[in-house]
């Protein structure tokens, strides 16, 4: 299991989930909307979650049928940020967040 991070945090970019990660697993760039873990890192411990101040974060069992995209984008950014970013956009701007 990992942790995802959803729509809420897009133009949020709060970052506490960042400073609490005891793995450094969660990452953010400038150019970026949201930020997003890296699963393959994730201990799966729970403190991101706690430390989101907008409920943008959930266990990939948890994510909610709606945000189900952002498991895998969360994933992609790692091999493919250009096509999360714009991917992020799309769904911003169309609002279907």
């Amino acid at each position: 299991m990992t942790y995802v991070i959803t729509a809420a945090c897009i133009d949020v970019i709060d970052q506490s989930c960042i400073e609490v990660c005891p793995v450094d697993c969660i990452h953010f760039d400038e150019e970026d909307r949201m930020c997003y873990v890296e699963p393959d890192v994730c201990i799966d411990c729970a403190v991101c979650e706690a430390a989101c101040p907008v409920g943008a974060i959930f266990s990939d069992k948890e994510v909610p049928s709606e945000a189900h995209e952002f498991t895998q984008l969360n994933k992609l950014w790692f091999t493919d940020k250009e096509q999360v970013r714009a991917m992020v956009t799309e769904i911003a701007d169309n609002g279907t967040f």
